[in-house]
Order: structure tokens, then sequence, then C-alpha cells
């Protein structure tokens, strides 16, 4: 979101179908629904990335994990801890 707010992005009208119940309550709360379900949407479009992405390099960890297994960290011998 933080991206999205540096440069200021072109917000677009869109309609949703809320709980009301729920609905309600924010508006009595006064919470923005539309920026609440945006920020939710954030949420979710970066959670869907990071799951993409550990998909996507699923044989790449397990080759170097592996490899660290075996080998043990290449410059273990310079960790001061």
């Amino acid at each position: 979101m933080q991206a999205a707010e540096a440069t200021k992005s072109i917000r677009k009208p869109t309609n949703l179908s809320l709980d009301s119940a729920l609905l309600k309550e924010a508006k009595v709360l006064g919470i923005n629904v539309s920026r609440s379900a945006e920020a939710g949407i954030a949420v979710a479009v970066k959670l869907h990335k990071q799951e993409n992405w550990l998909k996507d390099n699923a044989k790449a960890l397990a080759s170097s994990n592996a490899y660290v297994e075996a080998n043990g960290l290449p410059l273990a011998k310079h960790r001061q801890f």
C-alpha cells in the first residue's frame, strides 16, 4: 500500500457486495469503507504474490537448503556469534 500512496494512484469507482450488517456497523463507527476495503485487498494481493514467489522459487530454495545441510554455511568460519 505504501507504493500506491507514494505514487498517488488513480482511484476507480467499484461496486462491491458486502454484508449489510457489517456495512451498517462500519458506518456507525465512522470507518471509511472504501479505504478499508482497499487496505484489505492490498493485503490479499501481497499474500498472493508471496505465495506465488515461494511456489515459483521452491526448487531453488530447496537446492540452497540442501547445500547448506550438506556443506554448512559458506562463510560460517567468519561468523562472530
